[in-house]
């Protein structure tokens, strides 16, 4: 008879948002109705018209200290303070990493790409000479990853996932098959994404921005039937993942389980609804089955739904598909309707947000959906918090370039 799969359990959270710095002050601004979204305009972008965003206020001394920050950009002192939150939450010392293997798997859509852009830029327009090698280190999609690993002294796995929106959900998928596996015990999953110029113009000229000023009084909100487009955003979020018995003899405080996960690829890449939503259910029921779960036994569920038009309809489908007549009594939420959409750290935040609302027996509502799309499934979605029982909760994640990845995480 073979040996029982290891369980994979939370054992502590961080997280840097527009909202707040910790798991409780980000629920409690959720369910109060908080709005992380401002006006933003930039200076680079004189062309574009003005936006909101969700820029986190963010002093990277007040989380690390005098250490050395020069060596670290912006994503990169994200990435940092919030893992360093999430490993003290855990209890996880310096004392204790130094004798005991610690990991990182970190989702991320862009990385560094206001420093690559600037290395690239400054080396063009210069010349090669003078471009500043100490950026140099932080132009590779996992500099983060790396960044973070060196100042925590995580010596074990260290691996970057790029998934687009999907990102931090993925991380947290194979860091949990990592610690099923064998092949870790311990280890840091979650996401990071900044706000900068490049990327917001890259969504600017794709036109997938919501414009505040398109005078028709559209909200950002998901599934709204007048949205436009989402609100981008920064944000880092991290989840101390452990297997169950290692855990349990250092004394951990287990927050949560992740039951199971499930993960699928659109091969049209969002272009044909019915592909994206069914690749959303496959993922969907991956999860559920690998964690030994029935749509009836769901609490609730974190939804990724953002303001795209395309994308929340094809999430909504296929979260409909692969659940059935258990979606209509499902209470749901879509939190980027208040933070943005925050790329690899989203799926993260979802994930903790998800965790809080089962612990604390409340569900956020989702701010400005007041005129629910005509024929959405989701009939348990609206602006009002809602009550939430503990137990095993879903979260989905929509990427934008067809990866989609669901994970079950179950609260005693």
């Amino acid at each position: 008879m073979s040996a029982p799969e290891p369980r994979v359990v939370v054992t502590g959270m961080g997280v840097l948002t527009a909202l707040g710095d910790s798991p409780q002050a980000l629920h409690r601004s959720l369910c109060d109705g908080g709005n992380g979204l401002e006006p933003l305009e930039w200076e680079e972008g004189g062309a574009m018209p003005p936006r909101v965003a969700g820029r986190v206020d963010f002093d990277p001394k007040a989380y690390l200290g005098n250490g050395n920050l020069r060596p670290l950009d912006r994503t990169a002192r994200l990435a940092v303070a919030a893992t360093g939150l999430a490993l003290d939450a855990a209890g996880w010392t310096a004392e204790i990493r130094d004798e005991t293997e610690v990991g990182l798997v970190l989702g991320t859509m862009f990385c560094s790409v206001h420093t690559i852009s600037g290395f690239d830029r400054r080396a063009q327009e210069a010349g090669p000479n003078y471009a500043k090698p100490m950026e140099f280190a932080n132009s590779v999609i996992n500099a983060a990853a790396g960044q973070t690993a060196i100042w925590h002294d995580l010596w074990g796995i260290n691996a970057t996932i790029a998934g687009a929106t999907a990102s931090g959900a993925q991380a947290i998928a194979y860091a949990s098959d990592l610690i099923r596996s064998g092949r870790a015990s311990a280890l840091l999953a979650g996401g990071v994404d900044e706000l900068c110029f490049e990327s917001f113009y890259g969504f600017h000229r794709a036109g997938l921005l919501y414009d505040p000023a398109g005078g028709d009084g559209a909200p950002a909100a998901p599934y709204d039937a007048r949205r436009s487009g989402f609100a981008l955003a920064e944000a880092s979020a991290f989840l101390m993942l452990e297997e169950a018995e290692s855990a349990a003899a250092r004394g951990a405080t287990v927050l949560a389980e992740i039951r199971g996960h499930g993960d699928a690829f659109d091969r049209s890449r969002g272009r044909d609804e019915e592909s994206c939503a069914a690749a959303l259910a496959r993922s969907v029921t991956s999860a559920l089955r690998r964690a030994d779960r029935q749509p009836s036994q769901l609490a609730c569920v974190s939804l990724s739904g953002n303001g795209a038009r395309r994308g929340d309809r094809c999430e909504a489908r296929g979260v409909a598909l692969a659940l059935g007549e258990a979606t209509a009594g499902l209470p749901a939420v879509a939190i980027k309707s208040m933070l943005g959409e925050s790329l690899g750290a989203s799926g993260a935040l979802q994930a903790v947000t998800a965790i809080e609302s089962m612990r604390a027996g409340v569900l956020p509502g989702t701010a400005g959906l007041e005129q629910p799309e005509e024929g959405l499934p989701l009939a348990r979605i609206g602006t009002d918090s809602s009550a939430v029982e503990r137990g095993c909760g879903l979260v989905t994640a929509l990427g934008l370039e067809g990866s989609s990845c669901a994970l079950a995480i179950e609260v005693a």
